[in-house]
Order: C-alpha cells, then structure tokens, then sequence
C-alpha cells in the first residue's frame, strides 16, 4: 500500500511574519486585525445615524407637503461616503503593503567589502558566517543613499524600505504602521490609505454642516432646538473632534506627498539637511502617488513552499538572528577557538567545572612552604612574584638536576 503524499504548505501557512492571512491567504492583514473593526464601526454607526436621521426628515416633510428636493442629495451624498471611506479602509488593511521577501541564507560577500575600515560597523559581531558592512551606498537619480542590512531578513533593505518590529516585515517605500488600520502604510498601500483619510475628512465635515444647518434653521429657539434634536448635537460634537484627527493626517500626507517623503523619513529629518533624491516637483509626486501602476506584490503567498524551502521558512524567529545562521555548537566551538565538542555535546562551563583544583592548589601550596623555610634558614626573603615563577619551575629544575645525576654516573661507569 503506498503511502498518503501529503500536499506541501502554502507560503502564508509558514510565512515568518505576524501578519494574519484570510481567504486561503488572498487577504493579507497585519497582526492587529481587530483595530480595522473599530475603526468600521467608529465610521459607519454614526454615518449611518446620521443617514436614518435623513430618512425621517424626508418622510416628516412630506407629511407636511414640504419640499424635500435638496435633502435627496444629502442622503445620496452621506451614503456615498459612507461606502467609500469603508471601502478604502478594507482596501488599505487587507492588501500587502509592499513585503521584501526574505532571503533562506545570508548574502555573498562582496570583495569590495573586504576592508579594515575602523569606522564601519560589520555584522559579523556574534557570527564570523556573516562579514558584510552593516551599511552600504546605491546611486538613487544620481544621488548616494545608504541602505542598512536586515538582520532578520538576511538582506540589505532596499532604498526607503524599513523592517516593521510590529509585522516582523520589511515594506517597501514604508511610511508608519497605522494601528487603526492595523497594516503598514506601504508603496502598494498608500494610495488607499490617503483616499481613506481624506474621505474620513469630507464625510465629517459634511455631517458636522449638515446637523449644524438643521438646528439652526429650526423654528424653535436655539437651546430648545438643540434639546429636542439631541442626534444632531451629538453628531455636531463627535464630528468636530474626529475632524481634528482626520482633517490633520489628510493636510500632512498632502505636505507628504508634494515633497515626495515618507512619514518615517520626516520624523527622522532625512532631507533637512541634504536634498531629497525622490523629489520630482508637486505634479510629478502627485502622478507617481494616485496615477502611476501599482507594482504588483513581490510575494505569492498561495504559492506552495518545496521541502528545502520550508526548513528555512518556518526556522524559529527570536530577536537575535544570530540564532538563525550559527547553531549553540557551533558558538561553543567558537568561544573554544578549536573543533572540541563536535562528538559530544559538552557545554564549557560543565568542562570548567569538572576539573579538579583541589589537588593542584595543594601541590602549589606546598611548594611555596618549602622554598619559604629554604629561604629563611638563608635569611633571604624572596618576593612574593618569584615565589610562585620558582614554583612553577620547580618541576623543571628537579627534572634537570636528576637528568645531571644520571649522566655523571655514566661517565663514572664508563671509567
């Protein structure tokens, strides 16, 4: 009877990340999923009130024969929004952001790099299988920019990518790690991302003017209006907050993008004090951000993952890399500075502490009483410094003086 071949694992079943994978790894979501649920719910409940609120206004008014021509587009207009800004958010949190693939082994060193250079920092602290810079320059539009190595993903980054510590990735042309989308704003993202603030910032403020205009036009007076239309207030007072935070993000990546810069660079004052390489003037920033092709995802997560490909990819991650290339014999053998150990797994602080000292400490001791009662039947005091070079010679001098005995006898003998 031949036995059962079973069907290799998918890449998004041992992918390395913390990123979580829905739809048989179609989706590709960041580790906090739960935040894009709040963050639905913080926009569609009171979108949708505001909406219903609509709803019965229309009715009201014709009960009374009054005209509801112009509240029609307000209620296609809030739906609307409504439907894209959920829509960009789902787009921005369930695409891949831009992952770099990680490498199975550690890049070939260059020769180039083979150089004693006192201020440059290699990466081969903990593991000599490793001697690459830990920086090095790529010509970017005639400009030298500087790319750092991974040490978790065993590759040297590519210009503007960074490793996020909450995704355990590497993104391309990465902004931040927006924990109300929970994704990383990345070069495959950021669009949506953008689109989904900015439509953030049009739905507030066109209910905090619409519930504003109603209670105004109330023929009531303007507290009575207020206590008898308590939504609207609320919606008035929830949308003036979220504006704030929304209506900010949008004016800043609008700076962002018009100067062609990543949040992660501004933050980091990048080109403050050289000129930003990616800078092509406003159009040409904006044309590259919203109407350029998106470049298509670097990884197939569907993909099936072959036997010598899997010992690689599902190898424990820990926050030293180290770990991944140099095994615990081979640091002992290291530390050792020869091949001991390799039959049996002696760790060195057992070689250390099997040894016995109490043997030689009292041999030694001896020794020193001896030559202190030579010396003070001479009356000389000899230095504490030579007493223990003459104890460690001591078995050298007894052997010469024998080997002397021996050949005198001889010459004797022979006479």
């Amino acid at each position: 009877m031949e036995p059962e071949k079973h069907e290799p694992p998918r890449l998004y079943q041992v992918w390395r990340g913390s990123n979580r994978f829905f739809f048989g790894g179609r989706l590709v979501f960041g580790p906090d999923v739960s935040s894009l649920f709040l963050s639905a719910f913080l926009i569609a409940a009171p979108a949708l009130a505001f909406c219903i609120k609509v709803v019965f206004i229309i009715r009201n008014r014709v009960k009374e024969d009054k005209s509801v021509i112009s509240w029609y587009p307000v209620l296609i207009v809030a739906l609307a929004l409504t439907i894209l800004d959920v829509a960009f958010l789902v787009l921005t949190s369930c695409r891949d952001p831009g992952i770099v693939p990680r490498n199975t082994k550690p890049p070939e060193c260059d020769d180039s790099f083979e150089m004693n250079t006192p201020s440059m920092e290699w990466v081969n602290g903990r593991t000599p299988h490793l001697k690459l810079p830990r920086t090095k320059d790529v010509v970017v539009n005639g400009h030298a920019v500087k790319v750092k190595f991974c040490d978790t993903c065993l590759l040297y980054r590519p210009p503007r990518a960074s490793h996020c510590s909450i995704c355990n990735n590497c993104v391309q042309r990465f902004d931040h790690h927006c924990p109300w989308v929970g994704q990383c704003i990345g070069l495959r993202n950021y669009r949506y991302f953008y689109m989904f603030v900015s439509t953030s910032t049009a739905l507030c403020l066109f209910v905090f003017v619409v519930s504003l205009i109603n209670i105004i036009r109330a023929d009531d007076h303007l507290l009575k209006a207020m206590s008898r239309d308590v939504l609207s207030v609320f919606l008035i007072l929830y949308c003036f907050v979220a504006v704030w935070f929304v209506g900010g993000l949008t004016a800043f990546h609008f700076y962002l993008i018009s100067t062609n810069q990543t949040t992660y660079e501004n933050f980091r004052y990048r080109y403050d004090k050289k000129e930003n390489p990616y800078n092509r003037g406003m159009i040409k920033n904006f044309q590259e951000v919203f109407f350029s092709r998106i470049p298509s995802s670097m990884l197939d997560f569907r993909a099936f993952v072959e036997d010598d490909e899997l010992m690689m990819t599902v190898a424990p991650t820990d926050d030293d890399p180290a770990e991944d290339i140099t095994s615990s014999k081979e640091k002992i053998d290291i530390e050792m500075g020869n091949n001991f150990g390799e039959e049996k797994s002696i760790t060195l602080p057992e070689i250390l502490l099997s040894i016995d000292y109490g043997g030689i400490h009292d041999n030694l001791k001896h020794k020193v009483i001896e030559r202190e009662a030579a010396s003070d039947s001479d009356n000389f005091v000899v230095p504490v410094e030579q007493q223990v070079e003459e104890t460690t010679a001591a078995p050298a001098i007894d052997a010469e003086e024998k080997h002397d005995d021996k050949k005198s006898q001889q010459n004797t003998a022979s006479d």
